[in-house]
């Protein structure tokens, strides 16, 4: 079954090619991607379902959480760069502009203030089923 075509709630039409490069981006997680998968995977977070490296759209999100349209980022330092910066700020406004909430942690917020992070995640995620 082709997914671009059959779910457009889950994935947006995301193009199959994305389905690929999210396969790949899955078998070479950051170390902080890592870290923080650890504490969302099975549903460890609140009860909420999240997905990593998830097709939506032409983009592929760390994680998402379908139930509350939520993709969080994690940005290392590339992201810092002025380019990177003006691609971020695109794809959020695309993502936001299809209903879905965008947050970003650094990498330095994930490998120095694990549980600050998560008390902002639990925080919007309270604010978003509100």
């Amino acid at each position: 079954m082709d997914k671009t075509n059959t779910n457009d709630t889950m994935w947006k039409g995301a193009p199959s090619g994305i389905f690929t490069n999210a396969i790949a981006l899955r078998e070479r997680m950051t170390p902080e991607e890592v870290l923080l998968w650890e504490e969302l995977k099975r549903r460890k977070f609140l009860g909420l379902k999240f997905r990593r490296q998830h097709p939506i759209m032409v983009y592929v999100a760390d994680f998402y959480c379908h139930s509350l349209k939520l993709i969080i980022e994690i940005d290392g330092g590339y992201h810092l760069t002025v380019t990177q910066r003006a691609k971020d700020k695109e794809r959020t406004k695309n993502l936001e502009f299809n209903g879905i909430k965008v947050v970003r942690f650094t990498n330095e917020m994930i490998n120095t203030n694990m549980p600050k992070v998560l008390v902002n995640l639990e925080s919007i995620c309270k604010e978003i089923r509100e």
